[in-house]
């Protein structure tokens, strides 16, 4: 779908649609686990929750749900949008659409600075991580300038270069673990949310990746122009250097974010914005919402997945959406190169 046919009414219909689904997805997965629960339980115990009244569901349910199951889903859901925007923001940046927000190697600065924070103590590694994090993105931000100005394959080298050299230092580190740090931390690398942070510090969670965002849908009509090239851009008034420098410092935020919780989570940021494209279009006004709403339910039915096909045993998330994402990748792609070649024929 065009721009110049896109209408408000369009969008809040498709927003609504996918929150529809998520809405559904999240209570199906309060559901199932290790102990199935009936859809009466768990409607009691959000009830329970909202209202503080006692007494019309077991205290075990109520625990299940509230304390176990729900924090989990809405780390999902802020950890997919997160992931999912970063992607569409980042693959606009750079003009490519290979790109995705472990490209620049903010994965490998979070991971790098979770493994320091087991020498000292372990309760630091979200904090520690989100710290490696933005010192990647300013690293990979200060050898990707050429002239002042970001320049989007040199900010992509520069983040492959940064991203292989962290990972040869986390190999390092990882042969000083003990064995009961090297699983766990191995776990988390692979991508973990059976760990959620305190309501609070997940109700902040979601409000600055929030914010960050509506940063990235604040620039949605400037990124539309930038995706025809910068000269024709700047031709157009855009500010090329400001959207930009909003977008990169946005993705990236969220990427550190979610990855200090979350771990390394591949593919989110790569296929759901593709998948987007396919069936929404490729206007940045859409796209944002429509991307965010998608990779959240794409990462609560992948954690669904993760706690109970193996039950009471878990997958680390990473390793089913690398498992799920792959193939769908990979047709995509072999579909798009089909379709390039069909057009070239003709």
């Amino acid at each position: 779908m065009t721009a110049a046919v896109l209408t408000r009414t369009h969008i809040v219909r498709v927003c609504l649609t996918l929150s529809g689904v998520l809405f559904l997805l999240s209570f199906a997965a309060l559901l199932v686990g290790a102990a199935d629960l009936p859809a009466k339980e768990v409607g009691a115990a959000l009830w329970s929750g909202l209202t503080g009244a006692d007494g019309i569901v077991s205290m075990e349910h109520r625990a299940i749900v509230l304390n176990v199951r729900l924090p989990r889903i809405l780390l999902a859901i802020i950890v997919g949008a997160a992931l999912s925007v970063a992607g569409a923001g980042y693959q606009a940046l750079l003009r490519n659409p290979l790109a995705d927000p472990f490209v620049l190697g903010v994965s490998s600065g979070a991971a790098l600075g979770a493994l320091f924070s087991l020498f000292v103590a372990s309760v630091l590694a979200p904090a520690a991580a989100f710290l490696g994090a933005l010192a990647t993105i300013a690293a990979v931000y200060y050898l990707g300038q050429r002239r002042a100005e970001l320049a989007p394959y040199t900010l992509l080298l520069a983040g492959i270069v940064v991203a292989s050299f962290l990972s040869g230092l986390i190999v390092f580190l990882l042969y000083w673990l003990s064995g009961r740090d090297l699983r766990g931390f191995v776990f988390w690398l692979m991508g973990d949310l059976s760990n959620p942070p305190a309501p609070m510090a997940m109700l902040w969670l979601g409000l600055v990746i929030l914010g960050a965002i509506a940063a990235v849908y604040y620039v949605a009509g400037d990124l539309n122009l930038l995706l025809s090239g910068e000269t024709e851009a700047e031709a157009l008034g855009v500010n090329v250097r400001r959207t930009k420098m909003v977008v990169y410092l946005a993705a990236s935020l969220a990427t550190g974010l979610a990855v200090s919780v979350s771990g390394s989570i591949g593919y989110v940021g790569l296929l759901v914005p593709h998948l987007v494209r396919l069936i929404f279009g490729s206007d940045y006004r859409l796209l944002v919402p429509a991307a965010a709403l998608s990779g959240a339910v794409v990462m609560v039915a992948a954690d669904t997945l993760a706690r109970t096909v193996l039950a009471p045993s878990e997958l680390p998330v990473g390793a089913v959406m690398a498992l799920a994402g792959a193939p769908v990748f990979i047709y995509l792609l072999r579909t798009r190169l089909a379709a390039g070649a069909e057009g070239a024929a003709r």
